[in-house]
């Protein structure tokens, strides 16, 4: 199926900011409404901001019918999912994307937004795996900020590059990237919001997880072949990773390593894509290289 991508942003276009998941207060955005007047958009909160049903942006019905406005409203260009949590997978059935499909606009966010960003992917449509409004302004994010400006308003791109580790696997892969959390990935396995891995680039991150629980999420993703297909591998930030009393015996990626070693593609670790600062904007769906030798990876768009 051929990627369907949004056009550029342009200065004086109108985007929206919504809440699929967890509760956000306004104030919570006031440094990302400022960063985004800067970029010269016009910016409209959606009805799910401030909003809140326990630890939800108001009840499924009201986040749904937010994010299916801001789908089907044509002057909108680029809906910003105001942070991640839990909750994007309880309205994503109900969303119809045949007004989208007619007028295509960026999706943006990371961590539980990975819903989106496969969803929109296996039904043909690029997105953004990139930081979140509510964490625009955090110290230490600034070339994130800048990459996700770069990838809404068309600007070239330099790619990703990551030091040398010693968990690498040398060689080089060219595929559309696809991704994004790993508890995300293993939850939409078997549903409509599962995107294809075969042929393609796979980027994983993931926070605040058991190790056995990594384990038990990767053994999934290979007993159900979907690693199988892979071009290549990035790996991004696994933080804060927990342990219980009788220790796992391997770190987060030692983990994913014992599984990328049952395979032939090349596997480059320590990349800026998930829970921390710096967090790089990455387009789902989008051709890339990933180049793996002893100087450390990169990742280009083809």
């Amino acid at each position: 199926m051929p990627i369907l991508f949004p056009p550029p942003l342009q200065a004086g276009q109108r985007v929206a900011i919504v809440a699929p998941a967890r509760k956000v207060p306004p104030a919570d955005l006031a440094g990302a409404l400022a960063t985004l007047a800067g970029w010269g958009l016009e910016v409209v909160l959606g009805a799910s901001i401030g909003a809140a049903s326990h630890q939800f942006a108001g009840d499924d019905d009201l986040r749904r019918r937010d994010f299916q406005q801001q789908l089907d409203d044509p002057s909108i260009r680029a809906i910003f999912c105001a942070r991640g949590g839990y909750g994007t997978a309880r309205i994503v059935d109900g969303l119809d994307f045949e007004q989208f499909a007619q007028h295509p606009k960026w999706v943006a966010g990371f961590s539980d937004v990975t819903v989106l960003n496969c969803h929109l992917l296996r039904r043909g449509f690029a997105s953004l795996h990139s930081p979140v409004p509510v964490l625009f302004n955090q110290p230490g994010g600034e070339e994130a900020l800048e990459s996700l400006r770069h990838a809404l308003f068309g600007a070239p791109d330099a790619g990703l590059v990551a030091p040398a580790h010693p968990l690498n696997r040398p060689g080089t892969a060219t595929g559309a990237l696809v991704g994004g959390n790993l508890s995300l990935l293993h939850t939409l396995t078997g549903t409509g919001s599962q995107a294809s891995f075969a042929g393609r680039i796979l980027f994983l991150e993931d926070l605040d997880e058991y190790l056995y629980h990594i384990d038990r999420m990767l053994l999934h993703l290979h007993r159900s072949s979907q690693l199988a297909g892979l071009a290549g591998l990035v790996v991004g930030h696994f933080s804060q990773m927990h342990d219980n009393a009788v220790p796992f015996g391997h770190s987060a990626l030692e983990i994913i390593n014992n599984y990328a070693q049952l395979y032939n593609f090349p596997v480059g670790y320590g990349f800026a894509v998930g829970h921390e600062a710096d967090n790089r904007a990455l387009v789902v769906g989008r051709e890339a290289t990933l180049t793996v030798d002893a100087a450390g990876a990169r990742l280009t768009y083809s």
